[in-house]
């Protein structure tokens, strides 16, 4: 073997060793899990509490089945502007029907919505709202509002961003929870939304599955469909409001665990927030505040949309975490489709 081959060789063996030696240290370099949060008090305070909770043998241990983490949806999980996105689904499926409902012609609030206005169903107040989802909610299989939804979701766009709804969610909140399952947690939904509204769509794009979802219900019954199968129908008539002091109420009846982790963004989160901190041992309080008006919309106290008020207030003074989207987040939305 001429020199020149064994200086080719041992070169090769030389740069083949420091390829390995280079992977092995990046190998062993921890990956951020949540590349989307900036370095800061917010993002240090989730890692923290995870490390501590999960540490065997540490003073803040909690054992797998009591990692529980609620999230609230609306203005957490996804956007909630200009109008709440069911409500959004509720107008449009007016519009849809309208065709087969010739009644609705002259008749508020319908007229309205089917022209392109709410200004009907503002004047009709609440009533006008009721009459919508009933429209819209009621009277049909949970399968096929299920699948009106779904069908609404593919189809429909934000009039604001132009992006279909469902791209709408938070990439941060998406690493955040996909970072909790990694260590153990169990995340459930904690929304005044309907569930199943909410239910469609949870697990396609957030990992949590329909049984994890916890939101405000209408009333179901069981009959027997004209084909004389057993169905579920969906009345009009309100089971259980999800909002306010309702969310303890429906984690203790669909969860039945105090949440070691919440995650809000209004005033209607407060209690959840409230009962997840009154609890014993490690506890972690979350309020995202809307900054920013430029990648998403910025908005607290005097929103009719998500209002946060006395829940800043309380989280400032109780030393919860508030997220602020413009200087926390390094992104909001995940990259378009």
């Amino acid at each position: 073997m001429s020199m020149r081959s064994i200086h080719a060789r041992f070169a090769g063996m030389v740069l083949a060793l420091l390829l390995c030696v280079c992977a092995a240290a990046q190998a062993q370099q921890p990956t951020d899990p949540l590349p989307s949060w900036t370095d800061g008090r917010a993002k240090s305070a989730i890692l923290d509490f995870v490390r501590r909770v999960t540490q065997e043998g540490g003073p803040d241990f909690v054992p797998p089945p009591e990692r529980i983490a609620t999230f609230d949806n609306d203005g957490t999980l996804w956007a909630e502007r200009p109008i709440y996105f069911q409500l959004a689904f509720a107008l449009d499926e007016i519009k849809r029907l309208a065709p087969s409902r010739p009644d609705w012609a002259d008749k508020e609030p319908y007229r309205s919505v089917v022209a392109g206005s709410i200004d009907g169903l503002v004047a009709s107040g609440e009533k006008g709202l009721l009459d919508i989802l009933a429209a819209t909610h009621a009277g049909m299989t949970t399968e096929d509002f299920a699948r009106a939804v779904s069908d609404w979701l593919a189809s429909a766009r934000h009039p604001e961003k132009n992006r279909p709804y469902a791209e709408l969610v938070y990439q941060p909140q998406l690493e955040l929870l996909a970072y909790l399952r990694a260590n153990g947690f169990k995340t459930f939904i904690v929304s005044g939304g309907g569930i199943e509204f909410m239910r469609v769509f949870a697990e396609s794009r957030y990992g949590i599955p329909p049984e994890q979802v916890v939101g405000s219900s209408g009333r179901v019954t069981l009959r027997t469909s004209p084909d004389g199968r057993p169905q579920l129908y969906k009345e009009a008539e309100v089971e259980f409001v999800d909002d306010g002091p309702g969310k303890p109420v429906g984690i203790n009846r669909f969860i039945g665990r105090r949440p070691i982790l919440a995650f809000g963004n209004s005033d209607g989160d407060l209690q959840m927030l409230q009962y997840t901190a009154a609890g014993t041992g490690p506890r972690l309080a979350l309020i995202l505040h809307h900054t920013d008006g430029e990648r998403e919309w910025a908005y607290d106290r005097k929103s009719h949309i998500g209002k946060l008020d006395k829940a800043l207030d309380e989280g400032r003074a109780k030393g919860w975490i508030i997220v602020d989207m413009k200087s926390d987040w390094t992104s909001v939305f995940p990259p378009e489709r």
